[in-house]
């Protein structure tokens, strides 16, 4: 009984070891397949993270190549702000300087204006004055044989005749011009007349041209009487 316990103990062992081992060499088997195929979906992982790797690498280099030619772009903008700033600067300042300028040339042709119409009206007294003048001495030639004459200065010369009834022909003269007053300056009186200079002062006053040349060639009588 014992041995042939044993015998079917020896027997259901034998039978046990084949089956573990059958079942190893199976499981092994399929653990080498497990492991190749872990492997080939390593590999194919790998590389797939490899490639991966490789495009967030140029990726990256992109980025970082963007972000210089980003800041590179700001930096341009900021001096082409700085510059326009300027100019902007420079050209209120222009605008500034021009508008002092236009308001100094408006000065400047309002003064112009303003002289040029004092001149206009000088020079229109002046035609007046000498067209009395002119009026007076045609009366006075005829009257008192008085010739006036133009000369250098912007004088006139007064010449009288007919004073000294010995010599009806010996000229009496003297020079009349007007001062920066625009008033009457007589000057070059032959022979001379001491009360010229209160005949002078009194026509300035009165502007009675008339009675100044009446008087002039009374006193040159008188020099004749005397």
């Amino acid at each position: 009984m014992i041995e042939d316990e044993l015998a079917a103990f020896d027997k259901s062992i034998n039978e046990f070891g084949d089956k573990f081992r059958n079942r190893l060499s199976d499981n092994r088997s399929q653990v080498l397949g497990l492991r190749d195929a872990f492997r080939d979906s390593l590999r194919a992982l790998s590389e797939k993270l490899s490639l991966k790797l490789k495009e967030e690498e140029r990726m990256l280099e992109m980025c970082l190549e963007y972000k210089n030619q980003l800041c590179r772009q700001n930096k341009l903008i900021q001096e082409k702000k700085d510059n326009l700033l300027k100019v902007i600067t420079e050209v209120k300042d222009k605008n500034q300087e021009l508008e002092v300028l236009t308001a100094n040339i408006q000065d400047l042709k309002e003064e112009y204006s303003k002289k040029k119409e004092t001149i206009s009206t000088a020079n229109k007294a002046n035609e007046e004055r000498l067209k009395r003048l002119q009026k007076s001495a045609d009366l006075y030639r005829d009257r008192l044989g008085l010739e006036i004459r133009k000369i250098h200065g912007d004088k006139l010369q007064f010449i009288f005749i007919s004073i000294d009834p010995k010599n009806p022909e010996s000229p009496y003269m003297f020079s009349l011009s007007l001062n920066e007053a625009r008033e009457y300056e007589v000057s070059d009186c032959s022979p001379h007349l001491e009360c010229l200079a209160e005949f002078q002062e009194k026509v300035r006053k009165t502007n009675n041209f008339s009675a100044f040349l009446a008087n002039v060639r009374k006193a040159f009588i008188a020099t004749v009487y005397n």
